[in-house]
């Protein structure tokens, strides 16, 4: 294994397929880390493989058999998360495993604790925890800045076409809506700039599209901490009103930098994300008082790219993951109680 200030880390990427050839892209690109090896089951790696003068496995057991690497990269599908992080953490092997930690809560719970034992860390990639702009709302936050949170407004609101489902028929079906695809990411961004949610309503609507699963859901989020929140969620709203949408993280998107898609207000002032659009009351609060009025500016970086440099921080125990397996089953927890509300119609306790 890469020793602290010597060779650099030799990671290897499970899985290869959209994100995972993200992650070897930046592994490629960084000067913290090297790719070892790629893992996959299918032929379409190969050539990957080849190109880039890297060995390719069919599975991580045939990886582990012919030497450990100093890390993997776990980006296979959701169903196989909890296995491939088992194993690397079986096989004492740092582990960055995709969002969402697992399909279920109940799988996700067996990575979890295999976590706290490990001789390995454990990371969940949850990558807008690494975003400066989300990173700069923490602080505002926490530094009390707005005073106690009273309530946030969110919304991921955006029109997917057509052949997205085409594409993929299966996204029309139970399992396939916006709720379980996009929302996890939204309730990620929340807990960790408001706190946790303890409990959740929903109202899902089918009528837009009339497939067999959710085009459009609104959200009733209590936090621990006594605050209330509302999200409106949608792919089938012509809106620009979503993170990809407004914050310019991802190029593929066009970017609204004047728009917001979430307001977290306090007692004393409200936070515009990702604008950073902070009014504060610099006096007592009334609505009669007009508000100080600032954009605080913030340093634009690739939080995927800080990701990694994160993980590679943690491999050589320079720094504790930002995302732990417990935390990242607890967003998964909050997004399927939001599932199971919206199909019951009754209030779910997210603890």
């Amino acid at each position: 294994m890469s020793q602290p200030g010597n060779a650099t880390l030799r990671l290897a990427v499970a899985g290869a397929g959209l994100i995972g050839r993200r992650h070897i892209a930046l592994i490629q690109a960084s000067g913290s880390c090297q790719l070892s090896a790629i893992v996959d089951p299918g032929h379409h790696h190969r050539a990957i493989a080849e190109d880039l003068g890297v060995p390719d496995f069919a599975s991580l057991e045939e990886l582990f058999a012919s030497g450990r690497p100093d890390g993997v990269i776990v980006a296979t599908p959701n169903a196989v998360h909890v296995k491939n992080g088992l194993e690397c953490l079986a096989n004492d092997v740092p582990v960055l495993v995709e969002k969402p930690i697992a399909d279920s809560v109940e799988d996700g719970c067996r990575l979890a604790e295999a976590a706290k034992t490990a001789a390995a860390p454990l990371l969940v990639g949850h990558h807008r925890r690494h975003s400066p702009l989300l990173a700069t709302a923490r602080t505002v936050v926490q530094d009390g800045v707005l005073g106690p949170i009273v309530t946030v407004l969110g919304s991921a609101l955006y029109y997917k076409p057509d052949d997205y489902f085409t594409a993929a028929p299966w996204r029309s079906q139970p399992g396939g809506g916006p709720i379980l695809i996009n929302l996890i990411h939204a309730i990620d961004d929340l807990r960790s700039l408001c706190g946790e949610i303890s409990s959740v309503r929903a109202v899902a609507s089918n009528a837009t599209r009339g497939f067999a699963v959710e085009d459009t859901v609104a959200i009733l989020l209590s936090f621990t901490d006594g605050g209330l929140g509302t999200f409106l969620l949608s792919d089938t709203a012509a809106s620009p009103l979503s993170w990809e949408q407004t914050s310019g993280e991802d190029p593929h998107y066009p970017r609204y930098a004047d728009e917001d898609c979430y307001v977290i207000a306090g007692t004393r002032g409200s936070l515009g994300v990702p604008t950073m659009r902070l009014k504060t009351y610099s006096g007592p609060g009334s609505w009669w008082t007009p508000f100080e009025d600032q954009t605080i500016e913030v340093e634009r970086a690739d939080p995927l790219e800080r990701q990694l440099e994160h993980f590679c921080a943690v491999i050589l125990g320079e720094a504790e993951p930002l995302v732990t397996g417990s935390d990242a089953l607890q967003t998964l927890r909050v997004t399927l109680s939001i599932a199971e509300a919206a199909r019951t119609g009754q209030p779910v306790v997210t603890g």
